[in-house]
């Protein structure tokens, strides 16, 4: 199955609480912080609702 990596690469100051709370779920604490995720809609999900703080690459 393909796995999404996910980078934070925006901070969370002055953000929504909902995409603080996303970013916590899908692992990320700090910018800089890479997380390989399953790809499945769910993440993708995730990912789409904080698309302007992170950067997605699949990998295999």
């Amino acid at each position: 199955m393909p796995r999404l990596k996910v980078t934070q690469t925006r901070g969370v100051v002055g953000t929504k609480a909902m995409h603080r709370e996303t970013l916590r779920s899908l692992g990320l604490k700090r910018i800089g912080d890479t997380v390989v995720k399953e790809d499945r809609p769910e993440i993708r999900g995730m990912v789409r609702t904080v698309a302007h703080m992170v950067t997605v690459e699949e990998v295999d």
